[in-house]
């Protein structure tokens, strides 16, 4: 049977985690270790309270997430953070993390996996973030308000919405980029119309991004910070749970981002 550090091994070399550039609050790879073989997997996109406990309720001794213990950085053990790491030891649950790794792999990636939940085939990188792409892009020809309303479909399927910005009556998308969670940034936009593209499909952004977006001739699509990160760690849990031979199940905790 697979330990806690087996996995991680497995997950670390697959997504290349030493090699990929990260946050230093994500501290990505096994967080929390256990001593009991992994006989369950839960996959979550936060390590919180609800989604620790959700692993417990559903007898799990592995929790693969996305956003991990620390990314509030160094903090005392006290109140709800000494709640979480309580949790994680008194049920002998290991806690596994992958951040940028995730979001930034060609199958398994959070941007990679919603461009197909959403019908469209990527064709190369976007968003970068020093020397990875966190994002996909490619070509289509469809109505820009169809691709709104997918994209609310998907959105609405993990407990939030899509908005989108400003957009005249009829108007297409031809080439688009999609960079999960927090993607919209200066460089981020500036790279879009470098690309030529005339739709972004996001988690989330700043309000100015959609009054610069209107006046680049961009539409951006905010389709909810925690939806758009909910497909990697779905599928970095299958691939675990098909190795270690045990089943794994997805802890639902929507943060209303």
């Amino acid at each position: 049977m697979s330990t806690a550090i087996d996995l991680a091994q497995l997950a670390d070399a697959l997504l290349r985690c030493r090699e990929t550039p990260d946050y230093p609050n994500a501290l990505n790879g096994l967080q929390v270790d256990n001593r009991a073989p992994i006989t369950r997997i839960a996959a979550a996109v936060d390590c919180s309270l609800r989604t620790i406990t959700g692993a417990i309720e559903a007898k799990a001794n592995l929790l693969v997430v996305h956003h991990g213990l620390f990314w509030g950085g160094l903090q005392p053990l006290t109140g709800p953070h000494l709640e979480r790491v309580r949790l994680l030891l008194s049920h002998d649950i290991a806690l596994y993390s992958a951040h940028l790794p995730l979001d930034a792999h060609e199958t398994l990636g959070n941007s990679h996996l919603l461009a197909g939940e959403l019908g469209l085939a990527p064709s190369g990188g976007f968003a970068r973030h020093q020397s990875i792409f966190c994002g996909v892009q490619g070509t289509a020809d469809l109505a820009t308000a169809d691709l709104v309303a997918s994209c609310d479909k998907f959105a609405r399927s993990h407990g939030g919405h899509a908005i989108a910005s400003a957009a005249e009556a009829g108007r297409r998308t031809r080439r688009w980029g999609v960079v999960t969670g927090a993607g919209i940034t200066a460089d981020t936009m500036r790279e879009a119309v470098e690309c030529g593209l005339d739709t972004i499909i996001t988690g989330e952004g700043p309000h100015w991004s959609a009054v610069d977006a209107e006046e680049k001739g961009l539409v951006i699509v905010y389709a909810g910070h925690y939806a758009t990160e909910t497909t990697g760690v779905r599928a970095l849990a299958t691939w675990l749970g098909e190795r270690a031979g045990v089943p794994w199940s997805f802890v639902a905790s929507p943060t209303g981002l």
